[in-house]
């Protein structure tokens, strides 16, 4: 492993570390990674708990309680508010 800063103008420094953190999963099927095996068991979809399509969104509470699922066509934004109302913002 190897860490190394890199400036970016207007920015402060960013931190890269020399391994991924992040890979691909899988989110259906057997072989699912297990985080998403628990939200679909949480809050399942409209006809079916797979997930259809990349941006499906889980609002997760603190306490890991799956608040809510999003579908891929909601916008961000549009979830603010349910955001803070989790944080207790308002």
């Amino acid at each position: 492993m190897y860490i190394f800063l890199h400036f970016v103008p207007n920015l402060e420094a960013t931190i890269f570390l020399g391994y991924n953190i992040v890979h691909r999963v899988r989110v259906n099927g057997p072989n699912a990674a297990p985080v998403y095996k628990f939200l679909k068991a949480r809050k399942g979809g409209f006809l079916s708990s797979s997930i259809k399509w990349n941006f499906t969104k889980f609002l997760v509470d603190k306490e890991g309680k799956v608040i809510r699922r999003y579908g891929p066509t909601t916008s961000p934004l549009s979830i603010e508010a349910d955001i803070q109302k989790a944080l207790g913002v308002n």
